[in-house]
């Protein structure tokens, strides 16, 4: 396996996630919870790295790629354990921006956010949440970075 056809895998499998992602909040009406939200962060990076890896040659952006998969990793694995109740999830929600709205349009806009907590699985596949598949197929793509810095 090349570095370019390492780096691309991965920065590619990070896009199916999103676009998986997004497709579950916009297609299956499932919006994210704040977890989440974190989990896509660094998905996006490493789509971004992986653009960089491929232009510019050496291991800095392969070495940047297989962090923001581990990092999503990590905060998959963290939401598994508040969903499965193993810890306590974070306290706060998130919300659209309400810069400008007046009272009215803040409490409308307040009760017509759906709720969404982070301990709900609305999805699971053989016994497995989103957070769970996203945890795993992140771990896959940390494997592949780490191809591509050796390749490097």
């Amino acid at each position: 396996m090349t570095r370019s056809f390492a780096i691309l895998t991965a920065a590619g499998g990070s896009a199916v996630l999103m676009l998986g992602a997004l497709g579950f909040q916009y297609i299956g009406d499932m919006p994210p919870c704040k977890l989440c939200y974190w989990q896509r962060y660094p998905h996006i990076g490493a789509i971004v790295i992986g653009v960089l890896a491929v232009a510019i040659t050496g291991r800095l952006f392969p070495i940047l790629g297989a962090l923001a998969a581990l990092a999503t990793a990590a905060i998959g694995g963290y939401h598994t354990g508040v969903e499965r109740g193993w810890w306590e999830g974070p306290t706060s929600c998130t919300s659209g921006p309400v810069g400008g709205l007046s009272a009215e349009g803040l409490m409308a806009q307040i009760m017509s956010a759906p709720l969404v907590r982070c301990d709900d699985v609305p999805w699971e596949l053989f016994t497995l949440s989103m957070a769970s598949w996203n945890m795993l197929a992140s771990l896959a793509l940390f494997a592949l970075w780490c191809m591509a810095i050796k390749r490097s």
